[in-house]
């Protein structure tokens, strides 16, 4: 597999970009992840979103359905395609350090 720095560390990573060791996402690794999203600099809203779906993850091992992100955030979808221009699940979760979602996000 792939490997590529962000955030200073040495990752795995697959071939559109997702890291493959989440454990080892930090603030760092996500900045960097966001540049690579067209993300140059992370505001308040964008680690609102990132956080929400981090801890989703963490507590279910999944990434969070759309609807339930939307709601959950108080974010339209339309809004968070400003916010990470490839959306929730390229955007988005590749930045909160998931691996490539399956399913719909």
């Amino acid at each position: 597999m792939p490997k590529a720095t962000f955030g200073g560390l040495e990752l795995e990573i697959d071939e559109d970009g997702f890291i493959q060791e989440p454990e080892k996402w930090s603030t760092a690794v996500a900045e960097d992840l966001a540049k690579t999203e067209e993300v140059e600099k992370m505001g308040d809203d964008h680690w609102n979103l990132v956080n929400y779906i981090r801890d989703y993850y963490l507590q279910f091992g999944v990434a969070p359905p759309v609807r339930m992100l939307c709601k959950k955030t108080g974010f339209d979808l339309k809004y968070i395609y400003e916010l990470f221009p490839g959306g929730p699940a390229k955007g988005a979760c590749k930045v909160a350090g998931l691996p490539k979602p399956t399913g719909c996000v």
